[in-house]
């Protein structure tokens, strides 16, 4: 066996000259998974507490669900109703709305954070993680309110990176199994998960009338041929044809 996966290396390793020039086959753009704004208020509805809110916050801005997770205090603006993504997908900073029905829900939820945030600096918990240049740039900002993530985690945990204790985000596993078993109560026959909350915002603004460079920047696509891809799933245009059968 260990012979035949030697050879096979060496194989993959020989250069073929009639290769060169040949253009390998893209694979098709697959349709996003969108629900109806029926379906979202259903699963909304199955969730309750912070897993209402961050699923909120991606249906309603738009967000990838490490982007909320890594959400920070000083990221939310109530006065503007923007957040701010940072080190997004790319390396990108963005901005994109803020529902005005999420800011009271919000600022609950920032309260609730000070309160934690406060008892971790009464008991000298390592302040929260920044990266190696922001920690140079700032230093001692992991103390400062501004910088805790919105949504914490409910205990410490070991900073895989140093090792260090301390107060990470909310678990992205935790809130996935709470979005698939919602989706199980509402009975929605749809392959959905977080991420289809993200995609349901960007379709459900363009069949609101925005048009699709705005969409593109709230999403943060570099490209927009990223985000014509939910035009595809719009009932308009030239594929709204009715049936000679109706």
């Amino acid at each position: 066996m260990a012979a035949i996966l030697f050879l096979y290396k060496e194989v993959l390793s020989v250069e073929l000259p009639w290769l060169n020039g040949i253009t390998r086959a893209k694979k098709p753009p697959r349709l996003p998974v969108v629900l109806t704004e029926a379906e979202v208020r259903d699963l909304l509805a199955q969730l309750d507490g912070v897993h209402h809110l961050i699923a909120s916050l991606l249906y309603g801005s738009g967000l990838r669900l490490m982007e909320a997770m890594r959400l920070r205090i000083q990221d939310v603006d109530f006065v503007r109703l923007e957040v701010t993504v940072r080190d997004g997908k790319g390396g990108k900073d963005r901005r994109t709305i803020l529902p005005q029905s999420l800011v009271e829900p919000l600022s609950r939820q920032f309260d609730k954070v000070r309160i934690l945030h406060e008892q971790d600096l009464q008991n000298r918990v390592e302040p929260v993680y920044l990266s190696h240049a922001l920690a140079r740039k700032y230093p001692g900002a992991g103390r400062e309110l501004g910088w805790q993530y919105v949504f914490p985690a409910v205990a410490l945990s070991v900073d895989p990176r140093s090792g260090i204790l301390r107060r990470h985000h909310f678990g992205e596993q935790a809130f996935q199994r709470a979005i698939k078993n919602a989706l199980r109560r509402t009975r929605i026959p749809k392959p959905a998960s977080s991420h289809t909350l993200r995609h349901s915002f960007a379709t459900h603004l363009l069949e609101g009338g925005y048009d699709i460079r705005t969409v593109q920047e709230l999403l943060g696509h570099k490209d927009v041929r990223t985000t014509q891809i939910y035009t595809h799933v719009l009932n308009r245009g030239g594929h709204a044809v009715r049936s000679p059968l109706d």
